[in-house]
């Protein structure tokens, strides 16, 4: 590099004036509920009557049109641009499945072209006017999460993790990347530590190996998610077939966010 020329990690960031608050989910590794969450936080900010859209950023593990039951429907382009499409819950949703002929073909690009999928998810959608933009993340600190980070404004940045030391380890990576790129981390939602009895109701422990993930992440909780079985196995989540201790637990989250997002303009 030349003397004198420094490049730095946080470019400018380009805004979309049409959207209010972007919001990102993201895990430091998969299978911890992180499509989960994001998809029962835009649910829950609809319910509430917020505008809300919902960007599948996990391009080679895209699970967010089948979550919202949108996975028969395909995406839109008139050449410049991308529409969404809007699932029965008013929630504008945008994933590279909706432009497969086949859910099951394989997404086999370099860096690069997933940084530029990224980049046209962002700038090249019409979104149309947005309160709330969720963007789910795929698990690590790839090429995607680095694009996103630093080209899009990020109001705030929700974690999902499991209670497990390793996987802590592994999320404070996530975490830092964050904390790096100038977008500010609000909290996050511990999954799984216990599941309930889909037929007696009791609480059982799961995932808990005693740790404290509040001290290990130095992060604020959001929420403790049990395992449920009425959500993990569902084909798609219907806000309105939800139990309503699930219904409590995403509002909560999203009130939180909301909080957060406000305090950050």
């Amino acid at each position: 590099m030349a003397q004198g020329v420094t490049m730095s990690l946080v470019p400018e960031k380009k805004s979309n004036p049409k959207i209010r608050h972007v919001i990102g989910v993201v895990s430091g590794k998969g299978g911890v509920g992180k499509s989960t969450v994001a998809v029962l936080l835009a649910q829950s900010l609809a319910s509430q009557g917020r505008a809300v859209g919902l960007l599948d950023a996990d391009i080679t593990g895209p699970s967010i049109p089948r979550l919202l039951g949108v996975d028969t429907m395909k995406g839109e382009s008139d050449g410049e641009h991308l529409f969404p499409i809007e699932n029965e819950e008013g929630i504008r949703v945008l994933s590279i499945n909706l432009f497969n002929d086949n859910e099951d073909a394989p997404v086999i690009w370099r860096g690069p072209l997933l940084a530029k999928a990224i980049e046209q998810f962002w700038q090249d959608t019409d979104w149309g006017d947005l309160d709330y933009l969720i963007i789910d993340f795929p698990p690590g600190t790839s090429d995607i999460a680095l694009t996103a980070l630093q080209q899009i404004p990020f109001s705030g940045i929700v974690v999902v993790t499991t209670p497990q030391d390793y996987v802590s380890m592994i999320v404070r990576k996530q975490i830092n990347m964050a904390t790096m790129l100038k977008a500010p981390v609000i909290g996050f939602v511990e999954n799984m530590r216990t599941l309930v009895c889909p037929k007696c109701g009791e609480v059982i422990k799961l995932f808990d190996d005693g740790s404290d993930a509040q001290k290990a992440l130095g992060l604020p909780i959001l929420a403790s998610l049990p395992w449920r079985q009425e959500v993990a196995q569902a084909c798609s989540i219907r806000w309105a077939m939800l139990p309503e201790a699930v219904k409590k637990e995403a509002l909560a989250i999203a009130q939180q966010v909301e909080m957060s997002a406000a305090s950050a303009k």
